[in-house]
Order: C-alpha cells, then structure tokens, then sequence
C-alpha cells in the first residue's frame, strides 16, 4: 500500500521509496542525461528498512515510484524474554511482542524506552531512547 507516488528523478537521499515490494531509506540517486532522443536513467542505491540490505535500482527518470508510509512511535519494555521483546506503545498502551534486533541486544532492558516502526503494517525496534 503506498502512501504517495514520487517521479525516480525527484527521489533524494533520505527518502523512503519501494523497492521489490520491500521499503527502503535511499542513499543515493546518480541521474544520466541521455542523448538527445532518450530519456535520464536513475541509479538508486537504498538500504532495506527491515533487514538492512542494500539494493541497486536502475529505471527511467520520468517512472513513479510508491512512497511507503513509516510511522515512528515510542514504546516502554515491558520483559526482554530470549529473543523476543514485549513492549506497550505509549500512546494507546497496546502491548507487542517483537524479536530482539541484533546490534541492540546488550543495551535493551526492562523497563527501557525504545522507538520502534510500523512500515506497512511490518513493527521493528529501531533504536532505545
């Protein structure tokens, strides 16, 4: 479900775009100027949100491209249990569980505030408070 559509040579670093049906944060875009009855290429080299992959995408400059919508929300941990996390969001006090992220795993503790994100409906811990 994609929140807007943006044109490939307007994407900027920073911005979040689909790509093979995974969001992505994008880091560069390279734009070539074609002859005189082509059309500009872009080069977007983006890194997963989910996973943390890089992917490189090659289309034309005037193709659209969905926007995905991130929602950034704070949450208390509630119990870390393995490697699973049980959080309550701060706002409507739901209560989540979510698998613990790798580079995170020594500072979580109960108790701690984190941010985490819903992409499309997907939830990650993406960094303690």
């Amino acid at each position: 479900m994609a929140f807007k559509l943006i044109d490939a040579s307007a994407v900027r670093q920073g911005n979040a775009v689909v790509i093979d049906n995974t969001p992505c944060i994008v880091r560069s875009n390279d734009i070539s100027k074609t002859g005189r009855h082509g059309h500009a290429k872009c080069r977007i080299e983006a890194v997963s949100v989910l996973d943390g992959k890089k992917k490189v995408f090659l289309t034309g400059g005037h193709d659209k491209l969905e926007c995905p919508m991130i929602n950034k929300k704070k949450a208390q941990v509630l119990s870390v249990i393995g490697e699973k996390v049980s959080i309550m969001d701060l706002e409507s006090y739901e209560t989540i569980e979510l698998p613990m992220p790798e580079e995170l795993k020594s500072e979580i503790k109960d108790g701690d505030q984190v941010e985490y994100w819903d992409v499309e409906g997907v939830k990650i811990i993406k960094r303690k408070m």
